[in-house]
């Protein structure tokens, strides 16, 4: 159980919590033109779009974990490569749609936040097509509804 600015001690009643809330600040992402401000295929955009996604529910939102994580048998990035880890994702490639998914896939092996990470990279991958090869618009409502079920 994850602490949060909530004051919920139930799993189950933060998951529903965060999802009521981390769709309508998706929404708003794509509402009011923020995404358009940030550079697409770097982590400090990523950064950016988690926290604002989850900035109402944990303090951490928008920042690099500070813990080793893993989710069932799978070890995401250990802590001590991260930051390596995610410099290395920032120098990769991304004007062809596969360079964008192989990206777009480090990232989530890296994993760099707590929690919220799908979440937060699918935004981040639709950034990306939109920004580097214009393939939002084919994409976009794939990834989009992808976040929201």
């Amino acid at each position: 159980m994850l602490e949060n600015k909530l004051g919920i001690t139930s799993s189950v009643e933060l998951a529903k919590e965060e999802e009521r809330i981390s769709k309508r600040k998706a929404i708003e992402l794509f509402e009011n033109g923020a995404l358009d401000t940030l550079e697409a295929s770097k982590t400090e955009s990523l950064m950016a779009i988690h926290k604002a996604l989850f900035e109402d529910i944990y303090d951490f939102a928008g920042k690099i974990r500070t813990v080793n994580i893993a989710k069932g048998n799978f070890r995401f990035a250990p802590l001590m490569y991260l930051e390596a880890a995610l410099q290395n994702i920032d120098k990769m490639p991304q004007s062809t749609f596969d360079e964008i998914i192989e990206k777009y896939v480090e990232m989530n092996i890296a994993h760099p936040f707590r929690e919220g990470n799908g979440r937060a990279t699918r935004i981040w991958l639709d950034c990306m097509l939109k920004k580097e090869i214009g393939e939002q618009k084919r994409y976009e409502r794939f990834c989009f509804l992808s976040y929201l079920f």
